[in-house]
């Protein structure tokens, strides 16, 4: 099954570096690695200008590899319908919808074309799970 890893994993790699990258291809495996656009533009908004080049080459890599996974107008339909009901169940003010909406469209276009989600994020996707049948696995870069 095809894995894609959230922004918070690149995030983690980036800040500790060292055996970071292998890690992650351990975790995927054979699996083919997949880039969410969501991700992309979510690294690219935080980066400064020494991670940049290294991002422009993540997007002409998964680029080129037609690896690049991109929300559909369903996607976006269904990330809304995802943040009403968690906004039902949770409270309109305690969902954080402005900043949830990324994880939501990150994992229903995930969901749609069945790659599994990594990311160190599991608060939020414990919870975008109860509402979208997503696959999706919590795992934390930790430098030794």
């Amino acid at each position: 099954m095809p894995v894609l890893f959230d922004s918070s994993i690149y995030i983690e790699a980036l800040r500790t570096g060292g055996q970071a990258p292998l890690l992650m291809q351990r975790w995927a495996g054979e699996s083919p690695i997949w880039l969410s656009s969501v991700v992309l533009e979510e690294l690219y908004a935080g980066a400064g200008p020494a991670v940049v080049p290294l991002l422009e080459k993540m997007e002409r890599d998964f680029g080129g590899a037609k690896r690049v996974l991109t929300p559909s107008s369903k996607d976006w339909v269904r990330t809304g319908r995802i943040l009403a009901q968690i906004g039902q169940k949770y409270g309109y003010e305690q969902t954080g919808k402005s900043w949830l909406t990324n994880d939501t469209l990150i994992a229903t276009s995930a969901a749609r074309q069945g790659i599994t989600v990594i990311s160190a994020n599991k608060r939020d996707f414990d919870r975008l799970a109860e509402f979208c049948s997503l696959q999706w696995q919590t795992r934390v870069i930790q430098e030794r």
